[in-house]
């Protein structure tokens, strides 16, 4: 089957809204509300009401919609693309490019297969090819695994991910390790690559937000029959967000409808659900279950990538720099994270100034950032002015940058 490149998107009419970037074509249309933004989601279920719904992600700011996500985008998809594009001009809803973005992780391995499995098990995601796994609901970054001689010092970068109880009690049983570490939940791979791998909660006790788990941030998910009764249950959702005043992030896939709250955004701070938190759960709930609907615990996870520095200072600028981040203003917290709600969470941590040879050590585990060819100079830009480097360009369209500290990322377009 034909593909469409990046060049092909560019040639087509009406579709220079969509980027090409890990795979499939992505657009970002800017919103004032969600309720402004799930007429759009209607709008997309109903021209694919038959041949199923591309990955939708209503947010308070826009929403993102990917077409040819489990490869590159076919020339097929083109007239879809075109058909959204009009939709949202329709809606008075513009484009922005510059919001798109996918972030991947690269793990380096001699034993790629071996590490393909521990992966596999403990993140609960599927396989894509012959080295890749991707989260099924495309929601968290996929892991791709590169041949490379071993690499025995701790790596600075590493992997949290969130799930529901007997997951991760599962993920446990299937690896056979018990879990170790500050926290008691961290596991590691062959190569010493270590995750920390963190059993969820119920939101609370209470029989009207039953469906909610609590991983990191308040969730839940919806199988679903339709795109249309995708799209209802998000239009609800939107309103309801909306009138309460808090935002939530609404993930549409063909089979099902995840509700987040993102990360942190439902306590008071002190581990507790705010009762506006409470009462929006309750009210998004009812909705689903008036729909006939019924959650699903083992669909939802929570993946943040964390980064051991010296001065977190600088290196958390320079990644905030380079993902357009914001950085979490509480005083305790280094979390960076995307505005849109999008991307990962990065966190970092303070690492030891005397573990000199750690702090030589190249990571097994990277960064593949895909973004928009025709803002990647901006991303450069960004990176060098906070402090980074740019080690080389190992391919086309594939520059290698690194931050203060040597941790390296692939700035990675599609021509």
């Amino acid at each position: 089957m034909h593909r469409a490149r990046q060049t092909d998107l560019q040639r087509a009419d009406g579709v220079g809204d969509w980027r090409v970037l890990d795979a499939g074509a992505s657009a970002w249309f800017d919103a004032p509300s969600m309720t402004a933004g799930a007429a759009l989601v209607r709008r997309v279920a109903e021209l694919t009401s038959d041949a199923g719904l591309p990955h939708v992600d209503l947010r308070p700011g826009g929403v993102r919609v990917r077409v040819g996500t489990r490869g590159d985008v076919a020339s097929t998809d083109v007239p879809l693309a075109r058909s959204i594009s009009t939709a949202a001009r329709d809606l008075g809803l513009a484009a922005d490019p510059v919001a798109l973005q996918a972030l991947e992780l690269v793990v380096d391995t001699a034993d790629q297969a071996t590490l393909l499995s521990f992966w596999r098990s403990v993140l609960g995601y599927e396989p894509m090819g012959a080295r890749r796994l991707v989260d099924p609901s495309r929601r968290s970054p996929g892991l791709t695994f590169n041949p490379s001689r071993p690499r025995p010092l701790r790596d600075r970068i590493h992997v949290d991910v969130v799930r529901a109880p007997d997951s991760v009690a599962a993920a446990r049983d299937a690896v056979g390790q018990e879990p170790f570490g500050a926290y008691g939940v961290a596991l590691a791979d062959a190569d010493g690559n270590e995750v920390d791998v963190v059993p969820g909660d119920a939101l609370s006790s209470a029989p009207e937000t039953s469906d909610w788990q609590v991983l990191f941030g308040a969730m839940v998910h919806y199988p679903v029959d339709s795109p249309v009764q995708a799209a209802e249950l998000a239009s609800v959702v939107a309103g309801l967000a909306d009138d309460a005043g808090l935002p939530l992030a609404v993930d549409l896939r063909p089979d099902g409808v995840t509700v987040d709250s993102g990360k942190d955004q439902w306590d008071d701070g002190e581990g507790s659900v705010t009762s506006g938190f409470a009462r929006l759960a309750a009210g998004v709930q009812t909705v689903a279950r008036d729909l006939g609907l019924t959650a699903d615990p083992t669909r939802p996870r929570f993946v943040q990538l964390g980064i051991d520095a010296v001065d977190v200072d600088a290196v958390r600028s320079f990644w905030a720099s380079l993902l357009g981040y914001d950085h979490d203003p509480r005083a305790s917290v280094t979390d960076i994270y995307d505005p849109r709600r999008l991307g990962p969470v990065l966190f970092f941590q303070q690492m030891d100034a005397s573990d000199a040879e750690r702090r030589r050590h190249r990571n097994r585990i990277h960064v593949d950032l895909h973004v928009p060819h025709d803002h990647a100079r901006a991303r450069v830009e960004a990176a060098l002015a906070a402090g980074g480097r740019v080690v080389g360009e190992t391919a086309p369209g594939r520059r290698t940058l690194a931050d203060p500290e040597g941790n390296e990322v692939d700035l990675v377009t599609t021509a």
